[in-house]
């Protein structure tokens, strides 16, 4: 069966294995639906043949299925699907995965009333995509697309665990174990389909729901191989190889079980699109525990780098724009403990996000894709500005007059020093900004559509220059108190400037934000639904402070005020800035719905998992909620 070997030595096939379990002869055409070549050798990457191992389990043998080469794909038939979960429970066999984790899970929608009562089971698992976001978002360049089966295989021993994957799949495909701390997915079982034999899961199928083979291959006594059924995101996204039959008629709403607050509405087309499921009613809460998730490190990460990034671009452009409170605190030592502070920050904000890894000391690798990844330009732009920011510092420290009379050989090199510390504060300033814009890329995720909106951009900007202005603010305050023991209050004015517009940036952002959920029927709106009722009285309260922070601002913009009521004023400024910032940017991660496949009353549901953690229930391993770390 193989030129090159025995098939035992890659996969041994059963003497009992039966007729369903081997794949059939390819009839597909030259394209598949979305234009993409069927055959894949003329379109891969890389160079590909009919002979090239895939050095499964590092065994170099090669199969002989004669379609090796030709884009595969499920086909799955929901007429058929009973919900026993035999491929679910197939495919945790074959791949040893814990119950926490499964690569194929069964999930439902349901609608109508007795007696008219109608569910659809969907089984799904990696849909091994003609455009795999996950390969061009993963940082760690984890991913590969094979021109083998076009498989989309993922190795967790490159992977570090950042979860950046499991964001922009809208399928569900990655799946994070907290527990290991990496991304592992269905492979399309290569390994059998090397031999002709059909993943685990299609074979263990009991209801002869699910089959696979070359893409556009309408299996026997099938006549529709349509690419979205109810509960299934828009394949727009990754023109996923799957195909799928539903004919029995269903009710025009179709709910989902989880606590998901979204249902499907069929329109005139006769196609079903997301709806919001006002399912647990408009009562406004605080939550304020809940607002701590999984990615406190993100928030602390994103909040601290646009600080120190707001604080180093408006002190470099305000120095050569001789904006009078910075100029005197280039002349003092202020200037450089200013530089310090935001070196401090920046170097707080990469440890923040390296803790975020699921494997941190592997922090290296998030720069191996920079020809796709968002995250891999974020990393190195950051890591970039935090270097030239500590050189910055160090040249300023030295060019100081109190740093020169304590060693006065440096006054040699005063020149040279001040010529570093410019260059190096405009290469620092321009690598922010530009870590600053692949950060907000990073966001732009069609599968999460609260964040895909233009709004991110004028939080993330808005909330660096308010706390950059905010930084220097305290400096300024601190150099006239210290200095003269008295305050100038119009040195204060261009700092309120700066802080009321970001505040206001943001501010306009958030409004425009608002009006667009408030209207759409997607997992955005679902997301702002959750803002306005399960954290609704957070929300409401965080708006009323983020408006008394532009009150607050523009009063110490224009006002003229004695020393002590500007410190105070400023202080007060200070406290809401703070709150608003930290408050807003725990909702931005906690809120967001992703444009999940629908989960069961029990598996792959948040409310579930939050109940049996709460009531101990989640102890028991088998129960399939992953631990707490």
């Amino acid at each position: 069966m193989s030129a090159k070997g025995s098939p035992v030595e890659i996969w041994e096939i059963r003497t009992e294995e039966q007729p369903y379990a081997f794949l059939t002869e390819s009839e597909a055409g030259g394209n598949n639906r979305y234009g993409q070549k069927i055959d894949l050798i003329d379109v891969t990457d890389h160079t590909a043949s009919a002979g090239r191992s895939l050095n499964i389990n590092d065994n170099p043998e090669v199969g002989c299925n004669p379609n090796r080469n030709k884009q595969h794909g499920f086909y799955f038939n929901a007429d058929n699907c009973i919900g026993c979960h035999a491929c679910e429970a197939a495919c945790a066999e074959k791949n040893e995965t814990p119950a926490h984790l499964s690569f194929r899970s069964v999930g439902y929608v349901e609608g109508g009333t007795y007696p008219d009562f109608r569910r659809m089971n969907i089984s799904m698992a990696c849909n091994h995509c003609d455009d795999p976001v996950c390969l061009k978002g993963c940082p760690t360049g984890a991913y590969t697309k094979h021109a083998e089966y076009g498989a989309v295989l993922q190795d967790p021993d490159t992977c570090f665990g950042c979860g950046y994957c499991t964001w922009v799949c809208p399928y569900n495909a990655p799946q994070l174990d907290p527990v290991e701390g990496q991304v592992s997915k269905c492979n399309m079982c290569v390994d059998r389909l090397e031999f002709g034999l059909k993943p685990s899961c299609v074979s263990a199928c009991v209801g002869n729901a699910l089959d696979f083979g070359v893409i556009e291959d309408v299996p026997e006594n099938r006549f529709q191989a349509e690419t979205s059924i109810p509960g299934f995101p828009t394949p727009d996204i990754t023109h996923p190889n799957v195909r799928f039959q539903q004919t029995k008629s269903l009710p025009d709403e179709m709910r989902r079980t989880d606590s998901t607050p979204v249902k499907y509405y069929k329109g005139k087309s006769g196609q079903y699109t997301p709806k919001i499921d006002r399912k647990s009613g408009d009562k406004r809460s605080w939550n304020i525990a809940r607002l701590s998730s999984r990615e406190n490190p993100l928030v602390m990460f994103t909040l601290l780098t646009q600080a120190a990034v707001g604080t180093t671009v408006l002190s470099v452009t305000g120095v050569q724009a001789n904006i009078p409170g910075l100029i005197q605190l280039q002349a003092q030592w202020f200037y450089p403990a200013l530089l310090f502070v935001a070196l401090t920050l920046a170097l707080l904000g990469l440890l923040m996000s390296a803790t975020h890894l699921g494997k941190p000391m592997r922090f290296y690798r998030g720069f191996n894709n920079l020809r796709y990844s968002p995250l891999s330009r974020e990393a190195l732009a950051i890591s970039l500005f935090t270097g030239f920011l500590g050189i910055q510092f160090l040249a300023v420290l030295l060019a100081n007059h109190d740093a020169q009379s304590l060693i006065p050989w440096m006054s040699k090199f005063r020149e040279s020093l001040l010529f570093i510390s410019i260059s190096s504060g405009w290469l620092a300033a321009s690598a922010g900004v530009t870590g600053l814009y692949y950060m907000i890329r990073c966001y732009q995720i069609p599968a999460r559509p609260f964040w895909n909106h233009w709004q991110v951009a004028t939080s993330f900007a808005g909330n660096a220059i308010s706390l950059g202005a905010l930084i220097i603010g305290t400096f300024v305050l601190l150099s006239g108190l210290l200095s003269s023991g008295s305050l100038n209050a119009q040195t204060i004015h261009p700092v309120a400037a700066t802080i009321f517009g970001g505040v206001l940036l943001e501010s306009l952002g958030l409004y425009a934000h608002h009006l667009t959920m408030a209207a759409a029927d997607h997992e955005g709106g679902a997301s702002h639904y959750v803002q306005r009722t399960t954290y609704g009285k957070s929300y409401f309260t965080r708006n009323l402070v983020l408006g008394a922070s532009i009150l607050l601002a523009g009063l110490l913009m224009t006002a003229q005020l004695d020393s002590q009521l500007t410190a105070t004023l400023f202080a007060l400024l200070s406290i809401t800035l703070l709150t608003t910032s930290i408050t807003g940017r725990a909702l931005f991660y906690i809120l967001v719905i992703p444009t999940t496949m629908p989960g069961a009353f029990f598996w792959k549901n948040k409310s579930f998992e939050e109940h049996a953690r709460d009531i101990g229930l989640a102890d028991n391993l088998a129960v399939g909620v992953a631990p707490l770390h």
